[in-house]
């Protein structure tokens, strides 16, 4: 299946106004002249946020903070009074709104009508999931919200294999819910949410890929895209490296060890465009920061607008500039360098 979606494409270019498409040039400009300079110079505010609705998950995934329940900061739900007052203040300005981090977005009570607000304000907005609350009312309710993106997490197409790695999950009720959505999308005559399959590659999978992609052609969602697993403990090997090639974050030394095929570039575009937003207010540098370790800022305390050009921010680029691969969180990063990667 095709990366590239006319009808996503139009829905998400429809979202830029000229405050929008002026603010998102000057973040992109600054960002190549950061690169050319060494200096981290940052214009406008972010092009796009992720939300985290809550830390709490029903799967015991084994590399997720959430499943392994493995946090050190507080697990909770975000509150709706408290993400409103910040979508207020940079609406205007973004374009993309990311409602995930940790978690399953859906074990929150508030979230669709969190979606349901940030598209009155003309934002596309994204999340995924398990698929396991996707229920018919739930299905419905989430295409009714206006949501533009639903990314279901499918690992597997047979129970056995897809519990390998989506410890307590059931495959029925992902395929359920999926056609749920699919359904809800005909019956409201609605082209969004865009609904595809992520595939986290990891061995125990790897033979399923063919598969995967017919089953999403006979359920009916729009695509399958697949996603390179981020393993912690890689350089010994892991039982979840997969074997091809191309789907690995990881290649073979000749010594038998691993080590991550990233070059690792004194670069990030997303430390220049796109912060994350933990349930309680903490804004990190980007997803790789699960335990919030690197605050940048706390939203309890200031704006976005204020923190985003802030001296942690400046201290954050200038350490990414100087030397990427010294920063921990950088160090199984396959993705931060890629402008709208």
């Amino acid at each position: 299946m095709p990366d590239f979606n006319l009808n996503d494409t139009l829905n998400l270019m429809s979202k830029f106004t000229l405050r929008r498409g002026w603010n998102a040039a000057k973040v992109l400009s600054s960002y190549f002249v950061s690169k050319w300079t060494g200096k981290p110079i940052q214009w406008g505010y972010p092009i796009s946020v992720s939300f985290e609705p809550t830390t709490s998950c029903n799967l015991r995934c084994p590399e997720c903070p959430s499943g392994l329940r493995a946090f050190t900061r507080p697990t909770g739900m975000l509150q709706q009074d408290f993400f409103r007052k910040t979508i207020d203040e940079i609406y205007k300005e973004l374009l993309y709104l990311i409602f995930y981090f940790q978690g399953e977005p859906f074990l929150n009570p508030g979230f669709l009508e969190m979606v349901k607000y940030a598209h009155a304000k003309g934002i596309y907005t994204a999340t995924s999931t398990n698929a396991h609350y996707l229920t018919e009312e739930n299905a419905r309710k989430t295409v009714e919200s206006g949501l533009d993106r639903l990314i279901i997490s499918i690992d597997g197409t047979t129970q056995d294999v897809y519990t390998q790695y989506r410890v307590g999950g059931n495959l029925e009720k992902v395929i359920q819910g999926a056609k749920n959505i699919v359904k809800w999308k005909k019956e409201l005559n609605s082209k969004t949410p865009f609904v595809f399959f992520q595939f986290l590659v990891v061995k125990p999978n790897e033979h399923q890929i063919e598969d995967i992609k017919q089953l999403a052609k006979e359920i009916g969602v729009d695509e399958v895209r697949f996603k390179t697993a981020q393993v912690y403990d890689y350089e010994e090997g892991n039982r979840l490296i997969p074997t091809i090639d191309k789907y690995s974050r990881y290649h073979k030394n000749d010594d038998g060890t691993y080590a991550i095929k990233n070059k690792m570039g004194n670069h990030c575009w997303r430390l220049w465009h796109s912060p994350v937003i933990t349930w309680d207010g903490l804004v990190v540098p980007c997803c790789f920061d699960k335990d919030a370790q690197h605050k940048l800022g706390d939203l309890k305390k200031e704006s976005l607008k204020e923190l985003w050009h802030n001296d942690n921010y400046i201290r954050f680029r200038t350490q990414i500039q100087q030397g990427r691969k010294h920063i921990d969180i950088c160090a199984n990063c396959s993705e931060g360098t890629k402008v709208w990667g």
